[in-house]
């Protein structure tokens, strides 16, 4: 039977018709609603796609499958199906935290659907590599207390780490607001896909993506320290770094207006 990738993902196309594409995908513990707060000023001129990984959001739940979601690449695939099954050409992928790795890695599989990678909040692997002299941020140790700590209560580890995720002291309602968009996620899928977030490695791919790329880098990100942006700079042939205001890992949040901002100039310096 056909998959109905628009049920599956629970897509959503808003904006021009016959704009050129950006398709905006979401990280961890979040859905498609995170970019609520920008899309407004994209929706005139773009046609904009939006969409829930499978397991987030309003997608089927029951086309999850832990085999299938057990490493990036299954995710990735569901997104070069969505692009195929809709039809969609010169795409822009704006990817935040997890899915910057699904851009990155889609963009190197398939440069041909790809008009440019818009990256938020990246980071090409979360765990640091000594061996190879890379910073991540994270040591195996740390990551193994983090993935310990979220399977023994999730919903208490969602409480601790959303605020800091968040990275906005100020405005504790947005730490409140990731808590509740942790929270809605089933406690099993989310401990599987934080695996594939924080454990997940694409430093091989970026030399191989084909098609030009921003970083935005916001600062005082608990995930994707400032070293980690300027490695992707460094690594992917076609990239602007940009760094951001900005505070936290969340800046199409917390801080919209300069997203939008960013991203349309990009846009309109690039096509």
């Amino acid at each position: 039977m056909k998959t109905d990738i628009r049920t599956r993902n629970n897509v959503r196309v808003l904006g021009r018709a016959d704009g050129p594409v950006l398709l905006f995908a979401h990280g961890f513990g979040c859905d498609q609603g995170m970019w609520s707060r920008v899309l407004p000023r994209f929706t005139d001129e773009y046609k904009v796609v939006l969409f829930d990984h499978v397991g987030a959001g309003g997608s089927d739940l029951d086309a999850y499958t832990p085999a299938k979601y057990a490493t990036l690449d299954g995710y990735v695939a569901d997104v070069l199906e969505l692009c195929d099954g809709l039809d969609l050409q010169d795409v822009t992928f704006i990817g935040h935290s997890v899915s910057a790795m699904m851009a990155i890695a889609a963009g190197a599989a398939a440069p041909e659907r790809f008009a440019r990678l818009i990256l938020v909040a990246p980071s090409a692997s979360y765990m640091d590599y000594p061996e190879d002299g890379y910073e991540g941020g994270f040591s195996r140790a740390d990551l193994d207390e983090l993935l310990e700590s979220l399977d023994t209560n999730y919903l208490v580890w969602a409480a601790n780490m959303a605020p800091a995720i968040m990275g906005v002291p100020d405005d504790p309602a947005l730490g409140e607001e990731l808590q509740g968009s942790f929270c809605r996620v089933n406690p099993t899928i989310a401990r599987q896909f934080a695996r594939v977030a924080f454990l997940t490695d694409v430093r091989s791919l970026l030399p191989q993506v084909a098609v030009p790329a921003l970083i935005m880098q916001a600062s005082a990100d608990l995930l994707a320290p400032e070293h980690v942006g300027r490695y992707l700079q460094e690594h992917i042939p076609q990239s602007t770094l940009v760094p951001m205001k900005a505070t936290g890992h969340l800046p199409h949040v917390s801080a919209p207006g300069e997203t939008a901002d960013l991203i349309l100039a990009y846009l309109q310096h690039s096509e």
